[in-house]
């Protein structure tokens, strides 16, 4: 298609491409983010990084637990010690009572269930609302005291729970306090939860997969005092780095896996076993069992009576958690290109030497997860830690655990996670069931950098965890194989980003409806788009490592994130977080039009006859059409030829000749190349409109009428003076055919209709129904026989 061309001179040319917007254009979506963020501190600084004041307080947890599988009740008694390394002296310490989420009046029961959505209610919701009325899972606290056993006042509040101190803790200081507690563990088929067990009806045997099963310090912050929100099921945790010393008493028969390191294996496992386990730590490549199929499928056809009691550590972590069953299988492998230094006490060698070790991956599952689990689980941990460790900092702890658990997704803890997917009951799965179980496997296991070490407050933004960590996740499919088949992209978000409902990112985790598109699917997108097509994948990844070694075992702000990615690529990005978190924008673009401009030599002698070629090129009107067989006048009395005057349109004046010569010798004066004047470049200049509201890059297919394109990729600075319209001058000497933006449906635009100019139909689907027949209560009444036959449709 041809476009009008336009003929201008070159200054014309220079101004038909407005610099400025006219006065009042909207800009307000460029300006400095530093209004809307906290101002620095000298606990965080201006750049992003922990400031020459940072801090942050600790607990150290000495726990002891029992499980009661005949009963299915958990247990526990433990000292915390606290220590304060905040400025302020604390009066009372809160901790978080998370199990009460299941008691009968909390919150997330009362305040959750509004109403039946579209008039329709599962099966499954209805019976765990039914079950909800005879299931209380508080957690009943027994004696809480002092170290010497006196008792301290307390004050249970819902899912939080306050200890008042007998006289404030100074800053420095630390204290510790004994609690006992128990509580009946839920079933996760009948009433859900991130913790609790799975009942296995065909041998009677269940996989506890167990967490928030003690009561656990809340966070005392720079930036929010206490944090204390109650958890209604949503916002997930704010928790201190301390040591763990946990002592684990299940049933005899029962394999455990949990946070840390096991240090009392010559007590829990056989001879076998133990010689499995250290055959594990040289294999990278294959997976070793440690509890195999044969010894599982044993253990599960009996009952032990007694008990054993596991022994674990674990070093410089903000929670615990563990999984224990008769049903576990457990392989291991490790990790290659990875150590884990084992301090000499432990590794019982020289004080002047550290025994290092590689890093395990390791599995524990039920039969019921074969021949799926036994394949990818393990090499999926592997692979996620040599992956995330690239793009953020190698992985500091001994071991990482993938248990079969939860029903559903999945659920993260420090250096162990629980994941649901699994094979049919006749071993069979489809390529869904697979990709699935290495995905959320992979996004689990994943979950030890974000928020386990780079702790990060889940109650309060879920997006600092959940959506870097399924940006980096999407990294780590790619390097799964090729053509990861289940990879969330920036095309699976544009209907969420169409809807009028949705929320900032940057809102109270227990606030966002729709978790799963606002704090995971977006901040993905959003990353992806800043990495590929803002900053590019160098300053990218430069600034996103910056930020997780700057923030491990620390507690980053949003601002401490934005900050880091600013400062340490060198670019302005204000627009962007404020567009992509803090609003709710859509990227439409339009391609408005297109003029095509022409430059104007000023010599008549070139201008005069393309003027008049252009003319004669017209189409004729359909009156000049229906007349040109008229006889004409000339053709009548031709002598009148010679007497009447002529004139043509492509003659050139003397007058304009001389003008044109004058304009020369200007130019020469002024030492300017006249040559400029018959530049043969086309001057294309293309007018969008921002129709969604989010700054974007411009990202622009130009087909060309000889049949070649190219692309041109425009920053978002574009919209800098007026963030409703911009236009862009494009030069070129090819005669320009069509224009697309987005050409490969990667800025997540909204509306890909108005993307193409000259405008194409964009195809879509619809489908042929058959009208329903009314009923017919006559019929069915007194012609039972014809109603029979009658299509039920």
């Amino acid at each position: 298609m041809h476009l009008p061309r336009l003929a201008v001179s070159l200054l014309a040319c220079v101004v038909a491409v407005p610099l400025f917007a006219a006065a009042g254009a909207p800009v307000a979506k460029f300006q400095q983010l530093e209004q809307a963020l906290p101002s620095p501190t000298p606990q965080r600084n201006a750049a992003g990084a922990p400031g020459p004041a940072y801090w942050q307080n600790r607990a150290d947890y000495d726990l002891d637990i029992e499980l009661d599988d005949a009963n299915r009740r958990l247990t526990g008694r433990g000292t915390i010690t606290f220590h304060n390394r905040s400025p302020d002296p604390l009066a009372y310490v809160w901790l978080q009572l998370d199990q009460n989420h299941f008691a009968h009046d909390a919150d997330a029961r009362t305040a959750s269930r509004r109403s039946i959505d579209s008039g329709k209610l599962g099966y499954r919701s209805l019976e765990q609302l039914l079950l909800q009325e005879s299931y209380d899972g508080t957690l009943k606290l027994g004696a809480v005291t002092d170290a010497a056993g006196q008792p301290l006042k307390h004050t249970v509040v819902k899912t939080m729970l306050r200890i008042d101190l007998p006289a404030p803790l100074a800053p420095g200081a630390s204290t510790a306090f004994k609690l006992s507690w128990e509580y009946p563990i839920n079933d996760m088929k009948r009433f859900g939860g991130r913790t609790g067990y799975e009942h296995f009806p065909a041998d009677d045997n269940c996989v506890y997969t167990l967490a928030q099963f003690f009561p656990r310090l809340a966070a005392y912050t720079d930036y929010a005092g206490w944090v204390h929100k109650q958890f209604l099921g949503t916002g997930e945790f704010t928790l201190e780095f301390g040591d763990y010393n946990v002592r684990l008493t299940v049933p005899a028969d029962h394999v455990v896996g949990a946070t840390g390191i096991l240090q009392n294996p010559d007590q829990v496992l056989s001879p076998a076993q133990r010689e499995r386990l250290r055959e594990a730590y040289g294999s990278t490549k294959k997976t070793v069992f440690i509890v195999t199929p044969d010894e599982a499928r044993a253990a599960e056809k009996t009952k032990a009576t007694g008990k054993k009691t596991w022994h674990f550590r674990a070093e410089n972590v903000r929670d615990f958690a563990f999984a224990s069953s008769r049903k576990f299988v457990w392989d291991a492998m490790a990790v290659a290109g990875t150590q884990y230094p084992l301090p000499p006490a432990r590794a019982g060698g020289a004080a002047d030497r550290m025994q290092r070790l590689p890093v395990m991956a390791m599995s524990l599952y039920p039969k019921e997860g074969m021949p799926l689990w036994d394949k990818y689980s393990t090499h999926a941990i592997a692979h996620t830690i040599e992956v995330y460790s690239k793009f953020t900092f190698q992985y500091p702890y001994p071991v990482a655990y993938s248990v079969m658990g939860g029903l559903g997704g999945g659920m993260e803890y420090p250096m162990i996670c629980y994941n649901g997917p699994r094979p049919e009951d006749d071993g069979t799965y489809t390529e869904r069931v697979k990709y699935g179980l290495i995905g959320v496997i992979i996004h689990e296991v994943g979950h030890n950098y974000f928020p386990m070490i780079v702790n990060s407050d889940e109650r309060q933004w879920t997006w600092m965890d959940e959506g870097l960590n399924s940006f980096v996740q999407a990294l780590a499919h790619e390097e799964w194989e090729k053509d990861w088949p289940q990879r969330r992209n920036e095309r699976d978000l544009v209907e969420y980003m169409r809807r009028t409902d949705r929320v900032p990112v940057m809102t109270n985790s227990e606030s966002i409806a729709d978790l799963g598109n606002n704090s995971y699917a977006q901040p993905t997108v959003a990353l992806s788009v800043l990495r590929e097509h803002i900053l590019g994948r160098e300053l990218f990844d430069h600034a996103f490592k910056t930020y997780a070694q700057r923030w491990m075992f620390k507690r980053p702000t949003p601002a401490d994130f934005f900050r880091t990615m600013e400062d340490a690529s060198g670019i302005d990005l204000d627009w962007f977080w404020r567009g992509w978190f803090y609003g709710t924008d859509r990227v439409d673009v339009a391609v408005d039009q297109v003029k095509w401009l022409q430059l104007d030599s000023r010599d008549p002698a070139i201008e005069k006859p393309k003027t008049k070629a252009e003319k004669d090129a017209l189409p004729a009107m359909t009156s000049r059409a229906l007349n040109a067989d008229l006889p004409k006048r000339l053709d009548r009395f031709p002598e009148l030829k010679d007497f009447y005057d002529g004139f043509d349109e492509a003659s050139v004046l003397p007058s304009e000749k001389k003008a044109y010569e004058s304009l020369l010798k200007e130019l020469a004066k002024a030492k300017i190349d006249p040559a400029l004047l018959k530049t043969p470049h086309n001057f294309y200049v293309v007018e969008f409109s921002n129709v969604g509201g989010l700054l974007t890059p411009l990202i622009l297919k130009l087909d060309f009428t000889d049949g070649s394109s190219e692309e041109l990729k425009i920053p978002a600075e574009i919209w800098r003076f007026n963030t409703e319209k911009t236009s862009k001058l494009i030069l070129t000497k090819k005669e320009l055919k069509a224009v697309t933006f987005d050409p490969r449906q990667e800025l997540v635009d909204c509306d890909i209709e108005n993307n193409f100019w000259p405008r194409r139909p964009v195809k879509s689907k619809f489908q042929l129904f058959k009208e329903e027949t009314p009923k017919n209560p006559m019929r069915e009444l007194t012609k039972p026989e014809a109603a029979k036959t009658e299509d039920p449709k």
